[in-house]
């Protein structure tokens, strides 16, 4: 996912290991990631390895703040991390990844349906019932025809460009360009999706999938009534079916939650909600030494980005025993990383890309994010937390941790620029890591004569209209754009397909692949989408992630860490193997 996907500190394989043949799939083993070790007194890694003050009490405002608004709070429409984990708050999905501390956190559950997706048609059909008795917050039942609705809204690409490709993929004979808002009737959907009656929903793929039911947990299966739908404006006020409803939302100043009458928890018996907080706040343009200040406080109680203070606040809080015990340092399948924007030149060429390879300062990019605790310098793309991936160094980054000048220089003549060329490397203007990201590279790339110029771009907009609209991006040469992703799940389909597959980048923008072209990727996802062998299919995404590296599409940085801050306001913290930040669904106050 973007920014954080939704995995986890500690992710592993076992929940995930999607096995791509007909009806097959789940093989694969877990460690217990945290121990269960539940704790009542402060203590460093305390929501890592268990509960931290474990709580049923409910009750009080639950105070959150961020530096900039994300994409969207509509669920078919939004693409953070930080948002698949508040959405599951206020909408209900076919599926939900349950709220719980460690491994069985990764378990995906029913949610508005009964069961998991019953497969047939060699895993090309996947069959839910909805569960009868749920209701949209006006009190009137959802029924099949809302998933439906919202499934279908959420292909269009135009009016909601943010959200994941993986519908538009995988389903049956999906017009190129679908749009409800053009077809009220959802005609153009009648193959893909079928309601034969008020509580069945049947999908039909145009390929097998035997993980569909991670695709179920998507916030586009939660159900929208489409007489209150108004397109992208429905982002203001989606129509709660979860515990919580919306009372204000203002984009430039914050949102704020408040119970939903209507919920009731006898509809709720496998998500793990604990729905404790009274209410729940969201200030959005606040900058980022206040949200560390006031953490630490207790004038706020989460930072909901997830990724974890700012990296002078890092140095503080580890100096302190009293505030590092307050803290939790969350690895997770999540790589921050720089692409090349394949569309800019010189960086259509494959050396000149790699002379930016051999001149970057990793230790610099480490840096960035407050060094080791900030996470490992990455070598390649698969984190190692990812499900059969492999560590290589092609590059030599671990040697030369500060680049080598010397290839470098070789690289650009081999490119045709032997002094050196310029182009612009864009960021997210309100984070100062990845402001830092790109001053370190310009510093360390001015060495060769490749000169950078830093160009910050507001987070909301940053992928629809910006670095992830391919019509701006090549137009104002953005040659290298600073991103950071975790996977949708910790296998090499639910990590590399969204960033390296070009089929997924569209000339509307809302993109998550921001500029690698490689026609052999595509060959070998396509491969992988039909190895029915475990150890062949991992090894398949390997070979992607290789080739990747071989082409030089993409600078990788860091394998993240983030050293997140837990207030004495707070209960029931704690970290699961589906949220590489607190676990927004169960969080409650002391």
């Amino acid at each position: 996912m973007r920014w954080n996907r939704i995995t986890t500190a500690t992710a592993v394989s076992a929940a995930v290991a999607l096995s791509l043949v007909a009806c097959g799939g789940g093989d694969g083993g877990s460690e217990d990631s945290g121990g269960g070790t539940n704790a009542t007194t402060a203590e460093y890694d305390a929501a890592v390895k268990g509960i931290y003050n474990p709580s049923d009490k409910k009750g009080g405002t639950l105070r959150m703040a961020i530096t900039e608004n994300w994409d969207s709070q509509d669920p078919g429409d939004t693409y953070y991390g930080l948002s698949w984990n508040l959405v599951r708050n206020y909408v209900r999905p076919l599926m939900v990844f349950k709220s719980a501390p460690g491994k069985e956190g990764a378990e995906v559950v029913p949610d508005l349906a009964e069961a998991a997706g019953v497969p047939s048609n060699d895993a090309k059909t996947w069959t839910y019932k909805i569960r009868k008795g749920v209701k949209f917050e006006d009190g009137t039942e959802v029924k099949a025809k809302d998933v439906k609705y919202a499934v279908a809204r959420s292909l269009d690409k135009a009016t909601l460009p943010s959200g994941p490709t993986y519908f538009n993929d995988f389903l049956l004979d999906v017009p190129k360009g679908y749009s409800v808002y053009k077809d009220p009737t959802l005609a153009g959907v009648a193959k893909a999706i079928q309601t034969p009656d008020d509580y069945t929903i049947v999908f039909n793929l145009n390929q097998p999938f035997s993980g569909f039911d991670y695709f179920a947990q998507l916030p586009a299966t939660a159900p929208v009534p489409q007489a209150k739908d108004n397109g992208a404006k429905y982002k203001l006020h989606p129509i709660s079916t979860g515990p919580y409803k919306f009372e204000s939302n203002d984009p430039n100043k914050g949102m704020a939650l408040i119970r939903n009458d209507q919920y009731d928890p006898a509809t709720d018996p496998n998500s793990g909600r604990k729905a404790l907080p009274d209410k729940i706040t969201v200030a959005f343009n606040v900058n980022g030494p206040d949200i560390d200040n006031r953490l630490q406080a207790g004038d706020l109680d989460v930072d909901i980005a997830g990724t974890g203070v700012l990296a002078e606040t890092q140095a503080k809080i580890l100096a302190n025993p009293q505030l590092k015990s307050h803290a939790d340092n969350v690895p997770a399948p999540r790589l921050n990383f720089t692409v090349f924007n394949s569309e800019v030149k010189p960086l259509d060429n494959v050396d000149c890309r790699k002379a930016i390879l051999y001149a970057a300062d990793h230790e610099g990019y480490q840096r960035a994010y407050g060094g080791p605790i900030g996470g490992d310098i990455a070598t390649n793309l698969m984190p190692p937390l990812v499900t059969g991936a492999q560590k290589f160094d092609d590059y030599g980054f671990e040697q030369d941790k500060n680049g080598n000048v010397d290839k470098a220089k070789e690289a650009l003549t081999a490119c045709g620029m032997p002094t050196g060329f310029s182009t612009n490397i864009a960021y997210r203007a309100d984070r100062p890591k990845e402001k830092a990201v790109a001053e370190s590279l310009q510093q360390s790339l001015k060495r060769v004569g490749i000169n950078l110029t830093p160009k910050g771009f507001p987070t909301g907009d940053y992928t629809k209209l910006y670095a992830g609209k391919p019509d701006y991006a090549k137009a104002n040469g953005l040659g290298m754009i600073v991103y950071s992703w975790g996977a949708d799940w910790p296998d090499g389909f639910g990590f590399l397909s969204q960033i390296v597959d070009s089929r997924v980048i569209r000339a509307t923008g809302g993109n998550t692949n921001l500029g690698v072209r490689i026609p052999e990727v595509d060959q070998l996802i396509d491969q992988a989408l039909k190895e029915t062998d475990k150890a062949a299919r991992e090894k398949l995404w390997v070979d992607v992630d290789k080739k990747v590296m071989e082409q030089a599409a993409v600078l990788p940085g860091i394998w993240a860490k983030g050293l997140l801050y837990r207030p004495d306001t707070l209960a029931n913290v704690y970290v699961s193997d589906s949220q590489n930040m607190y676990d927004y669904a169960g969080i409650g106050l002391k």
